[in-house]
C-alpha cells in the first residue's frame, strides 16, 4: 500500500527547484533508488504539487523487438528490461528538450511503456503534458548511478549471472553503456536525490508488496511462484544496486530509508 510522500523530500525538492529555476529555465532533477523505493510516487506528487512533470526511465525502455534484437547481437540476457542499454536514452532526451522549450500552449507527448505487455505504447496513447514545466523530474532505479571497476566485474555476484552470463558479457557491456551514455545524461542533471535501501534484501520485499498491491491482494497472500519469479527478475539489478548502495552513486543528496521504507535521514 502506498504511502504519501515524506514531507522533507518534498520540502527539499521543492527547494531545488525554487533555487536552480534562478539560472535554469527548467531545472532537471533526478531521482534514483532501488525498485519499490518510492521513486515513482515521490516524483509525481512532487510534480503535481509543484507544476513539474515527472518522467520515468522505466517509460523509455527499448521496445520489445528492439531488446529481442540487441540479445540476438549481444546477449540473451538483453531481452529482460532494466540494465543500462535496455533504456532510449535518446527518446528520453528528445522529451527533456522538447518540454525545456515549451510555451504555454503546448502539448508534449510523454512515452510510457505497458509492463504487463512487456513493450512501449504506441505514440497515440502517450499522455501528454500542457505548457512549460517548471522542473523536470526524472526518476529511475539508475539514476546517478557509476560505473563499476573492470576487475570487480570478474565472479559473478548471484546464480543469474553464474548461470546464464558466466563469460560476463553482459555485465561488461552495460558496465561500459552506464560509463558513456548513462553518464551524459547524469551530467545534465541540476540535482539528484538518491533513495538508499538499508541493504539489497529487502528489495525483493518491497518489490512483492509493490507486486501485491497491483493484484489487489496482501503480500502474504503472493503465491510463492510469483515471489520466485520476481525474486530471478530482481537479479538482474542486483550487482549494480549494491554498487549504489556502497556509495558507487553521485548524488545532491542521499535519503536513508530503513526497512519500512520510512526516512530515517538525509545527508547533503
Amino acid at each position: 500500500m502506498k504511502s504519501d510522500p515524506d514531507p522533507q523530500l518534498m520540502g527539499l525538492i521543492q527547494g531545488w527547484i525554487t533555487a536552480k529555476s534562478q539560472n535554469h529555465p527548467v531545472p532537471l532533477i533526478g531521482i534514483g533508488g532501488s525498485q519499490a523505493s518510492g521513486k515513482s510516487t515521490l516524483a509525481k506528487a512532487a510534480a503535481k504539487a509543484f507544476g513539474a512533470v515527472s518522467l520515468s526511465l522505466d517509460d523509455v525502455y527499448r521496445t520489445k523487438a528492439e531488446r529481442l534484437a540487441m540479445a540476438r547481437a549481444v546477449h540473451p540476457l538483453f531481452a529482460v528490461r532494466g540494465a543500462p542499454g535496455s533504456h532510449d536514452l535518446s527518446l528520453l532526451e528528445e522529451v527533456v528538450k522538447t518540454l525545456s522549450q515549451a510555451g504555454p500552449k503546448d502539448y508534449t507527448a510523454l512515452p510510457t511503456f505497458d509492463k504487463l505487455a512487456d513493450d512501449r505504447l504506441p505514440r497515440a496513447e502517450w499522455p501528454v503534458f500542457e505548457g512549460r514545466p517548471s522542473a523536470i523530474l526524472i526518476e529511475g532505479w539508475c539514476m546517478g548511478a557509476g560505473s563499476i571497476a573492470a576487475e570487480a566485474l570478474v565472479r559473478p555476484v548471484n546464480s543469474l549471472e553464474a548461470e546464464h552470463d558466466p563469460q560476463g558479457v553482459w555485465r561488461r557491456h552495460w558496465n561500459t553503456v552506464l560509463a558513456d551514455s548513462y553518464q551524459h545524461l547524469f551530467a545534465q542533471l541540476d540535482a539528484l536525490l538518491f533513495l538508499r535501501a538499508p541493504d539489497f534484501g529487502v528489495v525483493l520485499d518491497w518489490r512483492c508488496e509493490q507486486e501485491a498491491g497491483l493484484l489487489g491482494m496482501a503480500p502474504s497472500d503472493l503465491p510463492p511462484e510469483r515471489r520466485q519469479a520476481l525474486s530471478q527478475f530482481v537479479a538482474h539489478y542486483q550487482r549494480l544496486t549494491q554498487h549504489m548502495l556502497k556509495g558507487g552513486v553521485a548524488a545532491t543528496a542521499i535519503a536513508a530509508l530503513g526497512a519500512n521504507r520510512q526516512l530515517t535521514s538525509i545527508s547533503e
